[in-house]
């Protein structure tokens, strides 16, 4: 099936979707890509800046400094935002499939989307400035209004933008490759932009520097609309629902994407980790790269999962899986309680007017670590049990509440 089709027969709109209908891949992604995302804001809570890192890292922290710019910071939540767009594309469906017809899927989506709006504030005024619920909100609104049900040919369109966009990476490659060519040895730092509502005396003062950084925060991911529409192109033909279908594509997407992604990060990474020294013009170079080169990690992750599930698929026997993917994907079907629940957590354990584990110990980048991944274990072990009695997790239940009404 290549695109949503509209049906003229109307009727109410159902509700959200059954446990039957889900794919393994979506949700095998997001609760694993929830760990990367709780090791990049566990990091720019610990350090107080973005995109967070230790800035004089000594032993192993060289090494994790290194990898957190290759693999994690910039390159995680990307992979929301095409899961983002996938999701609209799967709910207009299940709507579509139901009868209801085009004006009800349309409803549903801009429901769901402006409430995703109001829970990104409450969720940067109350816990964390760099919110991304209000941003996918918006987001949500303007694909809904604008390229939802447009015809193939404008939906092929964002493959061309994609294009382009491998362009622009190799022009920002080239100038950070004449910077690195006529630099001098330097001891320029990684640049970080600091955040007052990280480094603020008490919880008030927090919450009113956050007022006032989440606008601007959210305004930079606005532009992920592109992103967003990669995910509804992949939805349209059903690329995770059926990857052995698309085994072929979603190699070369991995491949190809994730090698940009992860080849764009080692500059910046290496100067992080202290194995390069440059100077200022070129640490500013190796920046850029790193963050233009960062939005394809997204379809590259997704890819990756994609394969992975198609493996996982084949090697077991039984219809049920084994315990980890059925854990990991059970906080990925509440990967949105699971993302609140790691704010409150940084929250709690590292603002300097709580608990302030990382000024407590020898090692910071060893306590943004541990409390990443503890924390996501977690919410790996919460999520798992809320499966086994059938319940979702809170926010969904609320947002499901909101979005759908009482059934």
């Amino acid at each position: 099936m290549t695109a949503i089709t509209q049906s003229h027969v109307t009727g109410p709109a159902r509700g959200p979707v059954r446990r039957t209908e889900r794919a393994l891949a979506p949700d095998l992604a997001r609760g694993t890509m929830l760990l990367f995302i709780a090791l990049a804001n566990a990091a720019v809570f610990t350090f107080g800046n973005q995109p967070g890192a230790e800035a004089s890292p000594h032993g192993w922290e060289r090494g994790f400094n290194l990898a957190m710019f290759v693999f994690v910071h910039a390159r995680a939540y990307p992979m929301f935002a095409v899961m983002f767009g996938y999701g609209l594309v799967q709910l207009t469906r299940r709507q579509d499939a139901q009868g209801a017809g085009p004006g009800a899927a349309r409803s549903v989506l801009l429901r769901r989307n402006a409430w995703l709006v109001a829970f990104g504030l409450v969720h940067a005024a109350l816990l964390n400035f760099g919110d991304f619920l209000g941003a996918y909100g918006i987001v949500g609104i303007l694909f809904t209004l604008l390229l939802l049900r447009r015809g193939e040919r404008v939906q092929r369109l964002v493959l061309w933008l994609w294009g382009w966009m491998v362009v622009y990476v190799a022009v920002v490659a080239g100038m950070a490759v004449y910077h690195a060519a006529k630099s001098t040895s330097g001891s320029a730092a990684v640049p970080t932009d600091g955040v007052d509502s990280l480094s603020a005396p008490d919880y008030a003062t927090s919450v009113a520097d956050r007022l006032g950084e989440w606008p601007i925060h959210t305004l930079t991911v606005v532009p992920f609309i592109v992103i967003v529409w990669l995910g509804a192109w992949a939805a349209r033909r059903g690329v995770l629902e059926d990857p052995a279908r698309h085994r072929s594509l979603l190699i070369r997407t991995a491949v190809i994407a994730l090698g940009i992604a992860f080849a764009g990060g080692v500059p910046i990474g290496l100067v992080s980790a202290g194995f390069v020294h440059v100077d200022g013009s070129t640490a500013d170079a190796f920046l850029l790269l790193y963050e233009v080169s960062g939005q394809f990690g997204g379809p590259g992750y997704v890819a990756l999962f994609g394969l992975l599930a198609l493996r996982l698929s084949k090697a077991r026997s039984d219809a049920r899986p084994k315990l980890p993917v059925a854990a990991l994907a059970a906080l990925g079907q509440r990967s949105l309680s699971g993302y609140l629940f790691q704010s409150l957590a940084w929250v709690l354990l590292l603002s300097p007017f709580t608990l302030a584990l990382a000024e407590r110990t020898g090692s910071p980048t060893l306590t943004a670590c541990l409390s990443a991944v503890l924390v996501w274990l977690a919410t790996v072990a919460g999520a798992y049990l809320l499966q086994r009695r059938s319940l979702p997790g809170p926010a969904e239940k609320v947002l499901r509440r909101l979005t759908y009404g009482p059934r």
